[in-house]
């Protein structure tokens, strides 16, 4: 089948690009800019998409080159992945302005595409309403958040009015290669040092899931719902458990695979200005997708053995 996929750029995008490749689509990936503006880590993203997808330079959400794509009438599903993430973690991130960055024409882009299956849109679990954890209120974590809580909102009305079946499909915190530089990274950038690696948060309790069970999570999803099933809403759950214990994991399988001392410093938390507990609903079925634990591991430390080789054999 043809799949519209928009942010197909980013870690997990590419990610759920080359899994739909793999299972047989033909994936459209427009990109908001021209190829050459993509640098580091994002252009090595680009270079890979390229291999598995049909790029649209310059074609952000809701725009006419957007538009121009969405009218092949062979595409089926819209994947809409993209989102406004620039500044996330700022308290003064621009929630309205993401909004309409997010559902630019949402109205038009239904009414081009009339042949459409369904709708899969992204979600995190640091929207409103969103994933388990405490006692009160799921409120948004934050701006971002926020921005995505009516991002959903925005989408299940237009896409009941247009009368096309919506899937939200929840992201935790997946981590794996080709990531931007979050925790695992700062844990191996410590590592390769020969320094511990400093945890201010071990508290809290997050959900870490593999990006190549999240992206086949995500595959599978597809293939049901172009199979005729209804799915309303997919949180898929990795490990879920505190910041600390995660840390800890990382020790156990990345020292081990790359024979390199990991310390740790886990602290006394006392900023407690997030909730202390937000993680997936869904359990995943790993056996039925054929996903390998140990495969997963052996390659995130291939991908690290790389650029730290030299710390590690030195």
């Amino acid at each position: 089948m043809t799949i519209l996929l928009t942010g197909a750029s980013s870690f997990t995008g590419l990610w759920f690009a080359e899994n739909l490749a793999a299972s047989g689509h033909r994936v459209l990936a427009p990109l908001p800019r021209a190829r050459d503006d993509y640098e580091g880590i994002r252009a090595v993203r680009v270079a890979r998409l390229a291999k598995v997808a049909e790029i649209t330079e310059n074609a952000p959400f809701g725009g006419n080159a957007f538009l121009d794509l969405a009218r092949d009438p062979a595409i089926r599903l819209l994947c809409h992945h993209a989102a406004q993430v620039a500044g996330y973690k700022s308290p003064d991130f621009d929630v309205t302005a993401a909004l309409r960055a997010n559902t630019l024409n949402l109205e038009r882009v239904l009414e081009t595409m009339k042949d459409l299956q369904a709708v899969i849109l992204t979600g995190t679990v640091f929207e409103a309403d969103e994933g388990r954890g405490g006692t009160g209120p799921r409120e948004a974590f934050s701006p971002y958040g926020l921005s995505k809580t009516l991002t959903a909102q925005a989408f299940r009305f237009r896409c009941h009015h247009h009368h096309v079946p919506l899937t939200k499909f929840v992201i935790p915190n997946p981590f794996g290669p080709y990531e931007e530089p979050r925790f695992c990274a700062y844990l191996m950038g410590c590592w390769a040092k020969g320094e511990k690696a400093v945890i201010k948060t071990p508290d809290y309790i997050r959900d870490n899931i593999h990006i190549s069970l999240l992206a086949q999570c995500y595959a599978d999803c597809v293939a049901r719902i172009l199979d005729g099933e209804t799915i309303a809403h997919y949180a898929p759950s990795g490990y879920a458990e505190s910041q600390g214990a995660f840390a800890q994991r990382m020790v156990r399988e990345i020292g081990s695979r790359l024979d390199l001392p990991c310390g740790l410093d886990l602290q006394r938390q006392s900023d407690f200005s997030e909730p202390l507990a937000r993680v997936n609903t869904d359990a995943v079925d790993t056996a039925r997708l054929g996903w390998n634990e140990k495969d997963a591991w052996d390659r995130l430390a291939d991908y690290y053995r790389t650029p730290y080789s030299k710390a590690v054999h030195a």
